[in-house]
């Protein structure tokens, strides 16, 4: 099934009773225009929730539906095109920065040469570095390579998984300058793991912390950090 057109107002991502070896009982709804951030220990089952969206893994029980129809029904490769994924590794492959651009759009035909140089600028790249080996690249240039790739693909929701624990302070600003400048207009929403608090605060304008496979406290950003209802998240927050 291709992917759906989405009446305003209506959730792009709805997980409804969601539980895996890992995670238990979810419910997490997702709207246009949304950077969701996701807080908690290590293990606490943030990764495994992603994985979950573009059919990494398959939930046990409860449904998750995309754009109103369940995420089963869709085509994979086209389900991932418009859920797009970076992870902590930049995960490039041998060849240049250009033969990974291109990669996703040729599989569906759609790689034009123009895109390169506008995928780099939105990294803030040179247009040189098209025909540079990715071997040569440093870390932080290789992970903005890794977000320029995705977006080829022209995805509507972006999940990031730790995208910034690798990478030095200069390129953790260029992320996440350009992760806050293009939702919604060229990205309809982002949800990102991080375990940095304070990138959360900034980033986010919804967070989420888990424990223990559960969301255990949801809510607007600057309300969440400003007066944590649960005992779990008062400790978090302190440590």
């Amino acid at each position: 099934m291709e992917v759906v057109a989405i009446n305003e107002g209506q959730s792009l991502i709805r997980m409804e009773n969601v539980s895996t070896a890992i995670l238990k009982n979810i419910f997490l709804h997702v709207k246009k225009g949304e950077i969701i951030t996701l807080i908690g220990s290590s293990g606490a089952g943030k990764s495994s929730l992603l994985m979950l969206l573009n059919r990494l893994n398959d939930p046990d029980e409860g449904t998750i539906t995309y754009r109103g129809q369940d995420v089963n029904s869709y085509d994979i490769p086209a389900l991932r095109k418009s859920i797009g994924m970076v992870l902590q590794s930049s995960s490039l492959f041998d060849g240049t920065v250009e033969d990974n651009l291109a990669y996703g759009p040729k599989i569906f035909n759609e790689w034009d040469e123009k895109m390169g140089e506008e995928l780099l600028q939105n990294v803030q790249l040179p247009t040189s570095y098209l025909q540079r080996p990715v071997d040569e690249l440093s870390g932080g240039e290789q992970q903005r390579v890794a977000f320029a790739r995705t977006l080829a693909n022209r995805p509507d929701i972006l999940l990031l998984d730790e995208v910034t624990s690798a990478v030095d302070l200069k390129n953790v600003e260029l992320i996440e300058d350009f992760l806050s400048r293009i939702v919604p207009e060229r990205v309809q929403a982002i949800l990102m793991v991080t375990h940095d608090v304070a990138q959360a605060r900034r980033l986010g304008n919804r967070t989420i912390f888990m424990d223990q496979g559960k969301i255990v406290e949801e809510g607007k950003t600057s309300d969440l950090f400003a007066n944590p209802q649960t005992e779990q998240l008062q400790y978090f927050l302190k440590e």
